[in-house]
């Protein structure tokens, strides 16, 4: 069985998991203008440093919070 972590969900459209299948972390980002994403990573730094250049603080101005509790999420992988 893998373990599935939910990042952030503000609708069934608009949504961000991370599985965990042992040693890979799958990254799977659902929303509404793009689709579904899926992201494979080996390690969980590599991981991080993707988390960091896809939420930028410039993208967030106003709702630091929930770009803490984004980063806080993945740390928590």
């Amino acid at each position: 069985m893998f373990k599935k972590v939910q990042i952030y969900k503000t609708d069934k459209y608009n949504m961000l998991n991370v599985e965990i299948q042992g040693k890979t972390l799958i990254v799977r980002e659902i929303n509404d203008q793009w689709g579904e994403e899926c992201h494979t990573f080996v390690s969980r730094p590599e991981m991080l440093h993707w988390a960091e250049n896809r939420f930028r603080p410039q993208d967030f101005v106003g709702r630091e919070e929930e770009l803490q509790a984004i980063m806080e999420a993945f740390r928590s992988v």
